[in-house]
């Protein structure tokens, strides 16, 4: 075998959303923190995501996760997540594929019943419960970092769909959040591409109108999500709601997505909806759920936020070793729109 850049990979999918986990074969730069780590990886080692995302060796519905040594002292290890085209700062289902692939594989000592990490991440320390039973990572359940409403039911105009009024909330990634049902969605498969095709869109106006930055972070900005929110009911006493996130250049999240049930919750504490303590489902377009909750709030510089809990599950798929030979003509890969939906 004559390959270059050999990348050990672990296949994993949460609740359908596939986020494998890079286990060897990159070292990580030298960094004071992870956020400044994913962006040399960003500036420096773009390769891993045109090669293990784009065609021939990946496709558009993965994401990759580098596990490295943690830099918070706290932290048992670091996690950055890349995705097509952006390296958001945190990611609940990638999270879970993460923290599954490591205790699975024995990269982190496994504890029975339960197995407790603390997690690097470039949004911050995120603190993990693990279910473990047989070897295996039954459910992991994570406190993730705050989360806060950005802009409150803000206009914005949208090529082909004239006037709309969305709402900006953070969660791990900067999401503006419509009302699904009112743009004539019940959020079901078959209406994937046309969520994708709008979502897409939506984000792309409210990014430009709605300048949206961190507080404490000015490097993490930019509306890149749009979650379309189904309505809620109560299903044996607890709050649910159907959603779908559009993930670019163009698809959708195949779980009910971590830091989008985090920005959700926070808006709707903001909105009188969701109480401390109160128990949510939040369910994707193939059915699946995360359950959450709201843990407490907290302050992030003078913005008022919450603290989401979120629980899931996570499963191995295999395990591959990637590389390019060196007369491979593609050694970056490459995207037709055919499947990359917006290149």
């Amino acid at each position: 075998m004559n390959l270059k850049n050999i990348v050990t990979v672990i296949g994993v999918h949460a609740e359908g959303e596939v986020g494998r986990v890079i286990t060897g074969g990159v070292i990580a730069p030298r960094a004071d923190s992870m956020f400044e780590r994913q962006q040399l990886i960003q500036e420096k080692q773009d390769w891993l995501r045109t090669m293990l995302l784009s065609d021939p060796r990946g496709s558009v519905n993965a994401a990759v996760n580098l596990v490295t040594p943690p830099i918070d002292r706290e932290a048992d290890f670091g996690m950055i997540v890349i995705e097509s085209d952006y390296y958001p700062p945190m990611s609940g289902s990638n999270l879970m594929c993460t923290v599954t692939a490591v205790l699975e594989t024995g990269m982190v000592p496994m504890q029975t019943p339960i197995t407790e990490l603390v997690v690097d991440t470039p949004a911050g320390l995120v603190r993990v419960r693990a279910e473990c039973e047989d070897g295996k990572c039954r459910r992991v359940t994570f406190h993730n970092v705050p989360a806060f409403v950005m802009h409150r039911s803000q206009a914005i105009e949208v090529p082909g769909l004239g006037t709309l009024t969305l709402d900006v909330s953070y969660g791990g990634m900067i999401y503006a959040i419509v009302d699904a049902a009112a743009l004539g969605f019940a959020l079901e498969r078959s209406e994937a591409r046309s969520l994708v095709e709008m979502g897409e869109r939506i984000k792309l106006a409210a990014a430009e109108q709605l300048p949206s930055a961190h507080p404490l972070n000015p490097g993490i900005h930019t509306i890149n999500m749009t979650l379309f929110a189904g309505p809620l009911e109560q299903r044996d006493g607890i709050k649910t709601s159907k959603n779908a996130v559009v993930v670019s250049p163009g698809r959708l999240d195949r779980s009910p997505c971590g830091t989008g049930s985090s920005a959700r919750m926070a808006l709707m504490h903001a909105r009188g909806e969701l109480a401390v303590g109160e128990r949510f489902t939040h369910r994707s377009v193939l059915e699946t759920e995360f359950h959450c909750q709201i843990t407490g709030t907290a302050q992030v510089g003078s913005t008022p936020a919450v603290i989401p809990q979120i629980s899931g599950r996570a499963w191995i798929t295999g395990l591959s070793y990637y590389g390019a030979d060196p007369q491979d003509p593609f050694p970056e890969g490459y995207r037709l729109n055919d499947t990359w939906f917006a290149c």
